[in-house]
């Protein structure tokens, strides 16, 4: 008798959690190829194509390497740390690093580049270029996702293929007021876990992320943490079909998640 495998619950593609983790912003470094520097943005865009545009101040001394470097770029990598949407013992959920070549747009570019930034999202710290901030930008060359779902390369035209999920800009709340005002939630969801996972000692089941397949959650024991992703049954793609798939994940097809 051949042995069962099991099948590993559908997950949006390494493309689509890079672009949803991009949207989201995250937390934003430069890191140079040598390791030596790593330089953190006081504002950071990720573009489709996964090129970013950072401000930094004026007088930093990448913002001068840049400018008296090679017209083809400087050699660096921009990594972003994606983090729960709560207070976890262990916060980081993915990590993205972002390879290219950066360089330092002239100032009338720079100026339209932060108009279309202010049009996507706007950000007060947009005012601060030309006012002791310099815009500074990373072509993207390659990418790598790594997360609990798995690691994978990424080319810029993967990432500009792929659609952030729906909800990538709403989880945050929404996660934060399930486990604050609906706590039980997690409670009922704890019979989708393997045994292994609910006979941990102390163990703890918080939420971790959602996207239109599936919730994540974090089972944080005294023997260690583990990720854990519950399918639903149909993608969801509005706020009342996720409520609904929720819903039915705990068991109760007539209660909306508010």
């Amino acid at each position: 008798m051949g042995s069962t495998r099991l099948r590993r619950p559908l997950a949006p593609s390494n493309a689509e959690r890079a672009r949803s983790m991009a949207s989201r912003g995250g937390l934003a470094a430069v890191v140079g190829l040598d390791g030596a520097q790593r330089v953190v943005p006081s504002l950071h865009h990720i573009h489709p194509d996964g090129t970013a545009t950072m401000l930094l101040p004026d007088d930093h001394p990448l913002v001068a390497a840049i400018r008296h470097g090679s017209r083809s770029g400087l050699p660096a990598m921009l990594e972003l740390t994606d983090t729960a949407p709560v207070a976890l013992r262990e916060p980081v959920r993915g990590l993205l690093w972002i390879s290219g070549w950066l360089v330092a747009p002239g100032p009338t570019y720079a100026r339209r580049l932060a108009l279309d930034i202010a049009a996507h999202r706007p950000r007060s710290g947009l005012l601060d270029l030309g006012h002791g901030a310099s815009m500074v930008r990373l072509r993207a060359g390659s990418a790598v996702l790594a997360d609990a779902e798995g690691t994978g390369p990424l080319a810029p035209g993967d990432l500009e293929a792929a659609e952030p999920d729906p909800f990538c800009l709403l989880e945050d709340g929404w996660l934060q007021h399930l486990e604050e005002s609906h706590p039980d939630i997690f409670e009922s969801l704890a019979r989708h876990l393997p045994e292994r996972l609910r006979a941990r000692p102390g163990c703890r089941i918080r939420p971790l992320g959602v996207d239109r397949l599936g919730l994540r959650l974090r089972v944080e024991s005294g023997d260690g943490d583990s990720d854990v992703r519950l399918a639903f049954k149909t993608p969801a793609e509005t706020a009342h079909e996720l409520r609904a798939q929720v819903g039915l994940l705990i068991g109760c097809p007539f209660r909306a998640a508010h």
